[in-house]
């Protein structure tokens, strides 16, 4: 079952397992436009079910946090900053996993803390947005257009969401839920990405990474997905025929499990280690 509540003024959806568990828990971070109710249908019962508590938070503006009239002011900054108000509230910090925007906030995270785990799914580059805006650009101009359109917050109709989203059969009951449910972004916090505070390599602390990607993005193309896991000098895994909006394609199962299984592998922070983080300690190193 997922709970709603909310956290000084920041909406959290939490599904617990069944029995208690001594696996780390999940934090979901969604991606640009979106928010928590993107993993609440699918990736968070799944891990449930496996024994993870799984939460996933509405970044301030989005789905059902505060502060929507002030999107377009809010940072990158001020979105890890959400992300560390859930944390403590949690009282253990949980392995982080982060879609798209999500995954480049999981970045900015590591740079403050330790993590027992980050799982990177079609992030944004360490590099930024600028490669990916370009691909679209010269690569489908109309869609580029149809992106900008929505980040003004004009909706577009569902086929331009399919072509942006989606590579394999999509539900048109799913795709018109995922467009009512679609919003503006922070202008402030795409530059962040783009240019002006993307993720210090050497300030960052050393955790367990699983980067993902899908063979038919046109947001965030495999080709970027490869060059987040040369600059972390790990492997990546790409799983073909699915688009951007990996959680929903029809084979989401797939990435579920192999999130699940690494998920397995991992262990809780030690109590020393995660009262270090909570100070704010950042200790340079090569990765």
């Amino acid at each position: 079952m997922i709970r709603h509540h909310t956290i000084d003024g920041i909406e959290l959806f939490s599904c617990q397992p069944s029995k208690p568990s001594a696996k780390p828990p999940v934090l979901f971070i969604h991606g640009a436009f979106a928010g928590a109710w993107m993993w609440s249908e699918t990736f968070m019962p799944f891990l449930a079910a496996a024994g993870f508590a799984c939460h996933a938070l509405s970044l301030r503006g989005h789905g059902g946090s505060a502060g929507r009239q002030e999107l377009d002011w809010y940072s990158v900054d001020d979105y890890v900053a959400d992300v560390a108000t859930v944390i403590a509230a949690l009282g253990e910090t949980p392995v982080l996993a982060g879609h798209s925007m999500g995954g480049f906030i999981v970045q900015k995270m590591l740079e403050q803390r330790p993590l027992p785990g980050a799982a990177l799914i079609c992030s944004v580059p360490p590099q930024g947005l600028l490669a990916a805006q370009f691909y679209l650009l010269f690569k489908k101009p109309q869609l580029f257009t149809e992106i900008n359109r929505v980040l003004a917050g004009h909706y577009t109709d569902t086929a331009t969401l399919r072509e942006a989203l989606f590579a394999g059969a999509a539900d048109e009951a799913m795709l018109t839920a995922w467009l009512g449910k679609m919003q503006a972004e922070s202008q402030r916090a795409l530059w962040d990405m783009s240019l002006f505070n993307l993720p210090r390599l050497s300030a960052m602390h050393p955790s367990p990474m699983l980067i993902l990607g899908a063979g038919e993005d046109v947001l965030v193309p495999s080709f970027l997905v490869h060059n987040t896991a040369h600059a972390y000098g790990l492997p990546c895994h790409i799983f073909p025929g699915m688009g951007h909006a990996i959680t929903h394609e029809k084979e989401w199962p797939l990435v579920a499990a192999m999130l699940r299984d690494w998920l397995a592998t991992l262990e809780p922070l030690s109590p020393d280690v995660d009262c270090v983080a909570q100070m704010g300690r950042v200790t340079a190193h090569s990765w």
